[in-house]
């Protein structure tokens, strides 16, 4: 995932391609794929989790999340993909694209008409809420 992650950054489109399983070629669009990388800001890859993909395994998920700017607007894609080995190379089969992570605040939400947090003495919607 990582090397695919970063063939986006690079903008190594052959990559991309020669990493997707023989099965799933046909569908690349080297043409879109290399106009996307290239108009997308690429930031981070961050990996939330990994089942098999070890050196005695043929099969693996990535679950992961890449951050990246694309025409001016910041995007999280996440997703989680299957890979197999076959000949000793991991190859991507799919991907399903999951949905946004859920925010859980660590203490209460602030309303408007309680006191500010700063301690300005003033209603939140007055003060740092407006």
């Amino acid at each position: 995932m990582r090397s695919r992650y970063s063939a986006y950054v690079m903008k190594e489109i052959d990559y991309l391609r020669f990493s997707l399983h023989p099965d799933h070629r046909a569908e690349f669009n080297a043409e879109t794929t290399g106009a996307w990388a290239e108009r997308s800001a690429w930031h981070k890859l961050e990996i939330i989790g990994t089942v098999g993909g070890g050196p005695d395994d043929s099969e693996g998920t990535v679950d992961f999340i890449a951050t990246f700017t694309d025409n001016g607007t910041r995007h999280e894609h996440h997703e989680l993909s299957s890979f197999r080995k076959e000949s000793g190379a991991w190859y991507l089969v799919d991907g399903k694209v999951l949905p946004p992570r859920q925010v859980i605040r660590a203490e209460p939400k602030t309303g408007r008409n309680d006191p500010c947090p700063c301690g300005s003495g003033r209603k939140f919607k007055k003060c740092c809420g407006h």
